[in-house]
């Protein structure tokens, strides 16, 4: 079956032309290519487009009709194309970014006043969010992920490391004691991170390979790092989180980094994921090289 846009463009071409002969060469196709995707069209919509002598092409009532309609569906294809084409090599369109909430909100939001003056032509969707999410079924153009990645199919740069801290204020500590041991935290009321697939079980992991467990138990569990950090300066538990989220707590005295008998469970990595195309589109090659410079060095404070 000969492509019907051909033909439409056949179709088009002839009636500016004149002839189908010279829509051919315009075309770069035989007389005779052009002759049959002329009569496949006027086949499938079921009648007469042109009258056609050996002098000269008239358009019928429908064909007038027609041809008004071909030149705006062709219009609109072209400029898809060229919309395309564009944002394979100029940073173009929106780009839809999913990241994790307190991270996003703390260390990404910022950065992107800078970005959209770099690229003034890049629509920013920030997507905030702790849950996963599966970015090529729901149209994500990359995301932010922070830990040890699971086998996929999705392509990965690292940005840089994310290690964890037990912390708990100091009120907290005077109340109940310092732990010294991993053990003794059993003892004391950890609040939990229900996104872990460790702490919500009920269970912190130590060292460097994260297999040593420990079953705790708290009065509070949540699925956002910012209200496990809220809770613990407030002197309720102990958490267990990463650097990014309790550095600036530690920082102003408001939580104490407890040192523990046996290596934390640091989360893995920093990384930016995105689909695996061959090449992807500019924006997102854009935004991945911008991350990758602006967490370069990355110590979170």
């Amino acid at each position: 079956m000969l492509d019907r846009f051909t033909s439409m463009r056949v179709f088009t071409q002839a009636a500016a032309l004149g002839s189908l002969s010279a829509a051919g060469r315009a075309l770069n196709m035989s007389p005779a290519m052009a002759t049959k995707h002329m009569d496949a069209l006027e086949a499938r919509l079921g009648g007469k487009l042109m009258h056609r002598t050996t002098r000269r092409l008239t358009l019928t009532d429908v064909g007038s009709d027609y041809l008004d309609t071909c030149r705006r569906i062709l219009q609109t294809l072209d400029e898809a194309d060229s919309e395309v084409a564009a944002q394979g090599v100029e940073a173009v369109g929106r780009l839809r970014m999913n990241v994790p909430l307190s991270f996003g909100a703390r260390f990404v939001a910022p950065l992107l006043p800078a970005f959209s003056q770099r690229y003034p032509r890049v629509e920013v969707e920030l997507g905030l969010s702790d849950a996963q999410h599966d970015l090529i079924e729901e149209g994500w153009d990359l995301a932010i992920r922070i830990g040890h990645l699971a086998d996929s199919s999705l392509r990965a740069r690292r940005l840089g490391d994310c290690p964890m801290r037990v912390c708990a204020a100091p009120a907290y500590l005077q109340r109940h004691g310092t732990p010294r041991s991993i053990t003794e935290l059993s003892a004391h009321n950890c609040l939990s991170y229900t996104l872990s697939p460790s702490q919500r079980t009920g269970t912190w992991s130590f060292g460097r390979e994260g297999d040593i467990r420990v079953p705790v138990q708290g009065n509070l569990q949540a699925s956002n790092g910012d209200a496990l950090l809220a809770a613990a300066i407030g002197g309720q538990g102990v958490i267990y989180q990463p650097d990014f989220i309790v550095s600036q707590a530690l920082a102003r005295g408001e939580l104490v980094a407890l040192q523990l008998d046996q290596p934390r469970f640091d989360l893995g990595g920093l990384y930016v994921l995105f689909p695996p195309d061959r090449r992807p589109p500019a924006k997102v090659r854009a935004m991945i090289d911008y991350l990758v410079e602006a967490f370069a060095g990355w110590m979170p404070s």
